[in-house]
């Protein structure tokens, strides 16, 4: 199998050319962060965005901080397939079924269905699916910067762009 070098397309950091992006950034980390919803159940869910979009760079970082976290490999690996996994909770289920409805298409309608919705309103209060909403729009807002500018894999979350 060959490997192939990659090199982002931007070589400087978003950041450096719009500092205020920091400010939006610390946010959106400081939104999800209230503690209402798992940083886990979080973290699969960017990850399975990651996969969805088929962002390389967002599925090693997720991927990552889901090891980091402890989580076990049979959990990380079936979050692709995780419909007919046994590893999830109902709650990580309903918030994995809420990404896939944003970032994926629907040939029935609406993307998140209000079936959809309705589990993940049984599994979360008012503000953890508020949470919920923020952090699956946290990672469609670095979706754009990953496809656009395409950092580098397996860098450093500080550093992907040399």
């Amino acid at each position: 199998m060959e490997t192939r070098s990659i090199t982002p397309r931007m070589t400087r950091d978003p950041l450096e050319l719009v500092p205020e992006l920091a400010e939006v950034s610390a946010a959106l980390f400081k939104a999800t962060g209230n503690r209402t919803v798992p940083r886990t159940t979080i973290s699969l869910v960017q990850l399975r965005a990651g996969q969805i979009v088929a962002n390389t760079y967002l599925t090693v970082l997720h991927t990552g901080f889901l090891r980091k976290a402890g989580e076990s490999e049979e959990r990380i690996t079936a979050v692709s397939s995780w419909q007919d996994a046994p590893y999830f909770t109902a709650a990580e289920r309903a918030a994995l079924a809420l990404v896939e409805g944003v970032l994926q298409p629907s040939v029935h309608g609406e993307r998140v269905s209000d079936e959809v919705y309705a589990e993940a309103s049984r599994q979360y209060d008012d503000k953890a699916l508020a949470t919920l909403m923020m952090a699956i729009g946290q990672v469609n807002f670095f979706i754009a910067i990953a496809l656009i500018a395409k950092p580098v894999p397996g860098r450093s979350f500080s550093d992907p762009w040399a």
